[in-house]
């Protein structure tokens, strides 16, 4: 066990720990407080790792991890769970594989015991995959019912064509009857191994437990997976400019995303975008879009962009939705302030603003032991040093307006910003 850790900078603490117990490694942040431990880990690849004609596999394989394993049936398990006050869940987005559990102090060891059954042991009852599957078929449904649901599986498609970041995770109806339990198994098989690595198993945890406690808890939880590594998912292809596409739907509003290009997850520039798209499109009624789509012209309700990781590339993503005889008028709208921003950049108030809200509102994320441990193992995911959150303030203090304004034009691309409108738009 090793116990290196980031100094704190003033004003914020969130000191961590480098902890090493049975060949694995895991951040810690440490805190007392309160008697409960959370704990979060995840292998890279998620639905980017279905097989075309299989999406939705690894997400409904991770529903049911949980439902049922080793000599406990899905109720047994359930009431195990219930019984401790035991929070245990697996899921699989995009590009990753996730576990975590929450549990009390005293409950941890039964709480490692029912996350490592379910990893190694999972049951697979008919009854329970009958139940998750027709939830899942429903759920892929009701996404398609609506205006927002279609333009969304339209516009992803049309971004990556051909690459499974272009393809719904959650599955269609389709593929997720066809799936097979033998096929779900092989899902997880391609994720459970003991492999570490910005390429493999990365591990967090946080709140009321020792460096010491959490060295011997590693391989109990772990020790059990088998050897190896998962296999990496499939480069993330450039995002390809479509420019609009229209979906016809039947509906009084159109839903409209819209995106572009981003940067590298990794790519210096990563915070000031963030600086950068607060001002543009997030930041509640301050932000450009905000003020000028919805405050002056009253075009819709709500709208916001940002940039949106997917295998460790960032793309820059929006949505707003408005009456059908008004989008032209706010694609418009919205064009212009993009262009704005690209040529003029933010100004000197605008930066402040920003700079203050984003540093003066970071311990808001760090509320609860299990937000703590998920930042920890996003930062792991993104190749962040231990000091990154001490030194955000002084990071994003440095951040001049004339770097902004220089980043606007090298990332907003007025001509690439490519949208999908799915209703029965008018002005197009």
């Amino acid at each position: 066990m090793s116990g290196a850790s980031a100094a704190p900078a003033a004003g914020f603490s969130l000191p961590i720990q480098v902890v090493e117990g049975g060949g694995f490694t895991a951040w810690l942040a440490e805190d007392h407080s309160v008697p409960v431990v959370s704990l979060a880990w995840s292998w890279p690849g998620g639905a980017a790792l279905d097989p075309e004609g299989q999406e939705g596999c690894a997400r409904l394989a991770a529903a049911l991890m949980t439902e049922g394993a080793g000599d406990l049936s899905a109720a047994d398990f359930a009431d195990a769970l219930q019984d401790e006050a035991i929070g245990l869940g697996f899921s699989a987005d995009r590009d990753t594989f996730e576990g975590s559990l929450r549990a009390l102090k005293p409950a941890l060891p039964e709480a490692v015991r029912l996350a490592r059954l379910a990893m190694t042991a999972p049951r697979f009852e008919e009854e329970a995959v009958s139940r998750l599957r027709a939830r899942a078929i429903a759920g892929a449904r009701q996404a398609l019912e609506g205006p927002r649901g279609r333009a969304s599986r339209a516009f992803w498609a049309a971004g990556f064509p051909g690459h499974p970041a272009g393809r719904p995770a959650g599955g269609t109806e389709e593929s997720l009857a066809r799936l097979t339990v033998e096929q779900m198994r092989a899902a997880l098989a391609r994720h459970l191994h003991q492999g570490q690595g910005e390429a493999g198993l990365l591990i967090a945890a946080s709140g009321a437990i020792t460096a010491t406690e959490l060295a011997a808890l590693l391989p109990q939880l772990l020790g059990a997976l088998p050897p190896g590594r998962s296999e990496p998912p499939p480069p993330l292809p450039d995002f390809a400019r479509f420019g609009t596409q229209v979906v016809p739907v039947a509906a009084p509003q159109s839903a409209i995303l819209f995106g572009q290009p981003g940067l590298p997850v990794r790519d210096a520039d990563w915070e000031a975008a963030q600086v950068l798209l607060r001002i543009l499109s997030g930041g509640g009624f301050t932000a450009r879009l905000t003020r000028s789509i919805r405050e002056e012209r009253g075009l819709t309700y709500g709208i916001g962009a940002g940039l949106d990781p997917i295998l460790g590339q960032g793309v820059l993503v929006g949505s707003c939705s408005t009456a059908n005889a008004r989008v032209g008028e706010l694609l418009t709208v919205l064009r212009a302030e993009w262009r704005r921003m690209a040529e003029d950049g933010p100004t000197a108030a605008e930066m402040e603003e920003a700079i203050a809200f984003m540093t003066g509102s970071q311990p808001l994320q760090f509320t609860d032991s299990r937000r703590i441990a998920a930042t920890l193992l996003a930062m792991r995911r993104n190749g962040r040093p231990l000091d990154w959150l001490a030194r955000r303030p002084e990071r994003l203090a440095a951040i001049s307006r004339d770097h902004a304004a220089k980043l606007a034009g090298r990332l907003l691309q007025p001509g690439a910003l490519s949208v999908t409108v799915a209703g029965q738009p008018e002005g197009l």
